[in-house]
Order: C-alpha cells, then structure tokens, then sequence
C-alpha cells in the first residue's frame, strides 16, 4: 500500500494558524467553526507527530558509542 506524503511541517504550521484566525474571527457559522476546529485538530496531531520524529532522529544523532545522550546547550542569534 502506498503511504500518501503528509505536508510538510511548515505548511501545516502555516494552515493550523490561518484555521485560529478564522475561528478567533467569529465569522464562521457552527458548522463551520467545528469543521474548520477538527481540521486543526488533524493539523495539530500531524505537526505533533512531525517534532516527536525529528526529536527521536536528534536523540539518535547525539548517541554515542557507549549508549549515553550527551547533551548541549543550542546556541542562539545572541550567542554569535
């Protein structure tokens, strides 16, 4: 079976904070407004699911031989 590529994470991002402002709004009818609230609830599980893999790949990354996780501080647009 083939696996449908999901959005990348930026995009869902990007359509999980248009989906707020429509709903903060109060334009939408009920109906719309539970449509428009479970498409970001949909949005919110795939960008969710998205950091918890690119968090396992770090993990995997900062292994070292012996098994332990080492970890550093990541240096910010201040530090430089």
């Amino acid at each position: 079976m083939a696996r449908t590529k999901s959005p990348n994470f930026e995009a869902s991002l990007a359509q999980l904070e248009e989906l707020i402002t429509q709903l903060e709004s109060g334009d939408l009818s009920l109906e719309d407004s539970l449509k428009t609230f479970e498409q970001g609830i949909k949005l919110t599980r795939s960008c969710q699911k998205s950091l918890a893999e690119a968090e396992q790949k770090v993990e995997i990354l900062l292994k070292q031989d012996d098994g332990e996780l080492t970890t550093a501080p990541f240096p910010t647009d201040d530090e430089n």
